[in-house]
Parts: structure tokens; sequence; C-alpha cells
């Protein structure tokens, strides 16, 4: 898996880029929060649950379905506070970013996008994230080696989505000011 340092880089990466919506805290914290909910699956090792089996780590947590019904959560939750829809997208894509990323990890069994109507597990055909060790494994060269890997393979590319987000998101902003 990505670390729970990058799932959130995402979110902040795309938050520029939502000029519909209002600059709110609770809007970007809920957004990294999604990156990293699939996740709460590691449960399924405590209760001892298949890794492989649905309900396991990288099953259903992590499908599109799942993403789709966290989105629409996440959209009615704050309602009040913004359009619904660009919520709604914002919601889905970053927590199905989370699986996204996994699938682009060097290790483990793939990730189940389509449960719950199949288990049946993929990786995307490019895999340059190297597989974080879980617990206290990460604390390890090998640990170190997962981190790089993040900064250039998702670090890098969401700072660069971030920035041009934000200069598009200015120049929106100022468009108005230039037709006066």
């Amino acid at each position: 898996m990505a670390t729970l340092f990058t799932h959130p880089a995402v979110a902040l990466a795309l938050r520029p880029w939502l000029s519909s919506l209002p600059a709110q805290r609770s809007i970007l914290l809920g957004g990294v929060l999604l990156t990293m909910l699939p996740d709460a699956d590691v449960v399924s090792f405590v209760l001892r649950i298949p890794y492989e089996h649905m309900l396991g780590h990288r099953g259903l947590s992590h499908s599109i379905l799942f993403a789709v019904l966290a989105g629409f959560v996440f959209a009615w939750l704050l309602r009040q506070r913004a359009g619904f829809a660009a919520l709604w997208g914002f919601g889905t894509v970053c927590c199905l970013s989370h699986s996204v990323l996994d699938a682009m990890t060097s290790g483990g069994l793939g990730v189940a996008w389509l449960a719950p109507f199949s288990n049946e597990r993929f990786f995307l055909p490019w895999r340059p994230i190297r597989v974080s060790p879980i617990g206290v494994g990460f604390f390890s060269p090998r640990g170190v080696v997962v981190i790089l890997s993040e900064l250039v393979w998702v670090w890098l590319p969401c700072l660069l989505v971030m920035a041009v987000g934000r200069v598009w998101r200015k120049r929106q902003q100022m468009a108005p000011d230039a037709v006066k």
C-alpha cells in the first residue's frame, strides 16, 4: 500500500481546482480523511479475516462502489455548505484515489475494484510505487525506500497539479476584474 502520509496528497492537490466550493477547512479535512478511509479495513487483520477475502485488506473498502457511497455520505454531511454534486465528486475521487495508488504499488494481492460483485483483484499495468511495510516495519531502511518512491511518483506530481490549480483559480478570480 502507499502510506497514510501519501494518500492525502491527492485531496490537497485537487482542492485548488474546486472553485465552485467554498474554501472551508471541513471540505479539505473531509477529503483528506476520505483518502485514508479505505485502509480502515486493516481491522480485518485483528479479526483474522484472510487478506484475500472480500472483507480483507484491499477488498470491499477499496472498491469503486465504496468510493461512490463514501463520496455521497460526505456530500450529504456537508450539503448545507456547498454544492452537493461538486462535494460528491470530490469525495468520490478522494476515496477512489486510495485504491488507484494501491494498484500502483509493487506488492500485495491487488485491489478489489468490483467488490461486492466480484472479488477479483487488480493492479495497474504501471506499478512504480514501492509497497509499504505494515506496522513497525515502516521504520526501517525499506520504509525510507517507500517514502522516496512516494515522493517521486505521488507527491511531486500532486504538487504540480496543486500549483497549476492555484494559478488557474487565481486567474478565474481575476477574470471578472479584467472585464470591467
